[in-house]
C-alpha cells in the first residue's frame, strides 16, 4: 500500500533533517517499525543519512543482492540522487507542499506522528497515536 510519509530528526538547533518514505506510511506499520527498530538518535540519523527511500524495513533490494536481511531500500541504491532535506523548524517541516499523508519526527528520544490529512491553513496537522505494540518483521 502506497501511503507516502516523511521521516524527520530534530537537530540541536531545532532544524529538521528528513527523508521521503514511500510505502506503508500509516502509524500501524511505519510508526511501529520506527518505534521498534529506529528508536535511538543514532539509528534515526543513520536511517536518514541514506536519503529518500521506498521502504525503511524490507528484505527487497533494487538488484539481486537480497540476502534475506531487513533494512532500508534507498532510491540512491538504484542510482537516484535523493539526499535528505533540511527544514529550518517544525513549521517549515510540516508545510503541506508535498503529498505525504503522515510526517514522523524523532525529538527528545520519542517518535511523534502528524496526520497531514488533517492539515488546513488555520492549524498544524493533528498528532496521531502510534500503536505501542512492537511490529516484529
Amino acid at each position: 500500500m502506497s501511503t507516502r510519509s516523511r521521516i524527520g530528526l530534530e537537530l540541536k538547533n531545532k532544524s529538521i533533517l528528513s527523508v521521503y518514505h514511500h510505502w506503508d506510511g500509516y502509524p500501524e506499520w511505519l510508526g511501529r517499525i520506527l518505534k521498534t527498530h529506529y528508536n535511538t538518535r543514532e539509528k534515526v540519523a543513520e536511517l536518514i543519512d541514506g536519503g529518500d527511500m521506498s521502504s525503511c524495513w524490507t528484505d527487497s533490494r533494487w538488484d539481486d543482492s537480497a540476502d534475506g536481511s531487513y533494512g532500508p531500500q534507498y532510491y540512491s541504491q538504484r542510482g537516484d540522487n535523493c539526499p535528505p532535506r533540511l527544514d529550518a523548524d517544525l513549521c517549515e517541516y510540516l508545510l503541506p507542499e508535498d503529498s505525504e499523508e503522515y510526517s514522523y519526527l524523532f525529538r527528545n528520544g520519542e517518535w511523534v506522528c502528524y496526520s497531514m490529512n488533517q492539515f488546513d491553513d488555520s492549524k498544524l496537522p493533528k498528532i496521531v497515536e502510534i500503536p505501542s505494540a512492537p511490529l516484529f518483521v
